[in-house]
């Protein structure tokens, strides 16, 4: 018995330790009710998919490998739950990577995947943490509502160091010509009690041009011969209060067109060689109670446009209100509204003539409104 007793005991000792791993299914459902003031003169009624977030359905892993070491992977789409369709015609439109963790000296991760603007920037706006699309910069033009996401990308994510992480990215263009639509960004945030600061800077050759680079043509907000944005911003915790502050600023050169209102070019024709953005934007959200929130923005918008013909500033007051009620855990009703006028109009471009993101289509005039019900479920 007792040889019997150690053999059993060796026999348990020497067989293999297999690696713990997880697979998590998981998914938002957002659908709502959209009224636009004028969209080309008339007003509209739409049932729009997403908005607060987007409409998605996605897959996540891990796997320990050991010694604070692990794989991971993150799948997931945007599709319009009101037709079924793929909202970028993508299986993983939204992200899909996969990477090696460690606890000791941060991650790298390869696939498509967010920029560092929009990692350690965007948390700090109000339409990039709780007022998504309709609360968006004017055409999104510094990516803080993640219209871009960028293909072919290599990232770094550092560990958190007395509240201090920093990363960078570097997207591929998969072409002969390295310079040939790529981009790269790098970005730092740091915590300290009720305080978070954070800052990024991204580079982008050639966005939009093509099929195989970083940013394709289905995918870039502006198509451009060169696109380099950076910001930074603050939000300061204050009891059941969240207030925030940012700054960004985009350049393009020249700029042909924007995934939101098509050809930027004069009604002449001629093309604009120059387009620059600076948003300024104050917010705050207050949690009256754990289940009822309500959020407010201001962002005043300076815009340089400069052509052959002319040049011209534009500049957008944009404001937005999202009250947020919880049912459930998992299930909440939204009440949105976003307005914007134009001041300047003076580029004679498309640009003149208000549009809030997430609107039916561009106003027929220098200003618009959008309210929004909606309701969101998450699994």
């Amino acid at each position: 018995m007792k040889r019997l007793l150690t053999l059993s005991i060796a026999s348990t000792l020497s067989m293999p330790v297999f690696a713990q791993s997880s697979v998590t299914l998981f998914g938002i459902i957002s659908d709502g009710l959209n009224y636009t003031s004028n969209d080309g003169g008339k007003h509209a009624v739409q049932l729009a998919s997403g908005y607060i977030q987007g409409t998605r359905i996605g897959m996540r892993g891990t796997e320990d490998l050991g010694g604070g070491m692990k794989a991971t992977f993150f799948l997931a789409n945007i599709f319009d739950v009101n037709s079924g369709k793929l909202a970028q015609g993508l299986i993983w439109g939204r992200l899909a990577y996969v990477g090696l963790e460690s606890s000791h000296f941060g991650s790298v991760t390869m696939g498509r995947q967010y920029d560092s603007v929009v990692d350690y920037v965007a948390p700090l706006t109000a339409n990039g943490n709780w007022g998504g699309y309709l609360l968006a910069h004017p055409y999104d033009n510094d990516n803080t509502d993640t219209s871009n996401r960028a293909n072919n990308t290599l990232k770094y994510k550092s560990v958190t160091i007395s509240g201090f992480t920093f990363g960078g990215t570097y997207s591929f263009s998969n072409t002969p010509g390295f310079a040939d639509n790529r981009e790269q960004s790098v970005g730092a945030k740091y915590s300290y009690g009720p305080f978070t600061i954070g800052a990024g800077y991204l580079d982008a050759s050639k966005p939009g041009n093509g099929t195989m680079g970083a940013l394709t043509n289905t995918d870039s907000i502006f198509v451009a011969n060169h696109m380099r944005t950076f910001g930074g911003g603050i939000n300061y915790a204050i009891g059941a209060a969240l207030l925030g502050f940012t700054y960004t600023r985009t350049d393009l050169e020249d700029p042909v067109s924007s995934i939101y209102v098509g050809s930027l070019s004069l009604a002449s024709g001629v093309p604009l060689t120059y387009l620059r953005y600076e948003n300024f934007e104050l917010n705050g959200l207050y949690q009256f109670t754990p289940a009822f929130s309500v959020g407010a923005q201001y962002v005043y918008t300076e815009s340089s446009e400069s052509s052959a013909q002319n040049d011209a500033r534009v500049h957008y007051h944009t404001a937005g209100v999202s009250a947020d009620y919880l049912l459930s855990k998992r299930t909440d009703v939204n009440l949105q509204g976003a307005y914007m006028k134009v001041g300047g109009g003076t580029s004679g471009t498309i640009l003149d003539r208000a549009y809030v993101p997430g609107s039916a289509g561009v106003s027929s005039n220098n200003h618009q409104f959008v309210i929004r019900l909606g309701l969101r479920h998450k699994f």
